[in-house]
């Protein structure tokens, strides 16, 4: 067996005896699971672009996935930040959503828009599980709820405002699990303050148990600021850090040293 799989097959085995624990699992880049019993949300999990930068998704992950093999069985939403190749498929998201019949998904406008204009017929059924987001910035936070699952979501722009990709509906996801496990995603959001001013309530409101800000939040006073008193998670783990980032903290830049970060394919946080 190779050592992927053998990996995956020691992580499914530490999921299984424990599937009523909450924890999030980390697939690759800003590819992460959460689970809460029996309910299990997925956040950028597919995508075929690493850009020279950052890690994919392993084979043996993938397989499971589109399988609906353990530790992926039973997943029951799938949320997009954005639509760019190191976060989302329009292909692959359009074929799982036809291999797995109970998925459904949350995802900015743009990235539905992309769906729909490669779907064949038979993909074209997937939509009625498809739930697109268009929110403009500065637009009011949003709320959606299925099942075991309450689901909030806003706009903040990508990194590089007000310069650059400004026309990317980067979507923060706010997802409360079993109505106790609330965990925030955070896309390629950009680390200024004013984004998060606009909606001091929606912020407040909630103290979730988790979020996952991409890295270069540890790296600013700013972005350190708004994770402490906007977001207001009782942890953060940084996702989208690049294979140059070393795994041991004291090789890294200053203020990554002190940083929980996802670094490894397979790693798991306790939510609690």
């Amino acid at each position: 067996m190779k050592p992927g799989a053998i990996a995956l097959a020691v992580l499914t085995l530490m999921l299984t005896t424990q599937a009523t624990a909450q924890q999030a699992f980390y697939m690759a880049n800003e590819a992460v699971m959460v689970t809460d019993g029996n309910t299990k949300v997925l956040f950028d999990p597919l995508y075929p672009e690493s850009y020279g930068q950052y890690k994919l998704v392993p084979d043996e992950m993938r397989k499971a996935l589109f399988a609906g093999d353990e530790p992926f069985d039973g997943v029951d939403a799938i949320f997009v930040s954005h639509f760019h190749g190191d976060h989302f498929s329009p292909d692959d998201m359009l074929r799982l959503l036809v291999t797995q019949p109970e998925i459904i998904v949350y995802a900015p406008q743009q990235a539905v828009t992309a769906m729909r204009s490669i779907a064949t017929p038979e993909q074209k059924l997937v939509f009625d599980r498809v739930n697109g987001v268009a929110l403009e910035y500065q637009d009011a936070p949003v709320t959606m709820s299925i099942a075991d699952l309450k689901v909030e979501a806003v706009r903040i722009p990508h990194s590089g405002w007000p310069t650059d990709r400004l026309n990317i509906q980067n979507i923060v996801w706010r997802v409360t699990l079993e109505e106790r496990s609330v965990v925030v995603h955070m896309g390629d959001a950009d680390s200024n303050e004013a984004h998060f001013a606009q909606d001091p309530d929606f912020w407040s409101r909630v103290s979730p148990n988790m979020a996952f800000p991409p890295y270069w939040f540890f790296g600013s006073r700013e972005g350190r600021s708004i994770l402490e008193n906007r977001v207001g998670a009782k942890r953060n783990v940084g996702i989208h850090v690049p294979r140059s980032i070393p795994s041991d903290p004291m090789q890294r830049p200053r203020p990554l040293r002190g940083a929980d970060l996802f670094l490894v394919p397979g790693e798991t946080r306790r939510i609690n």
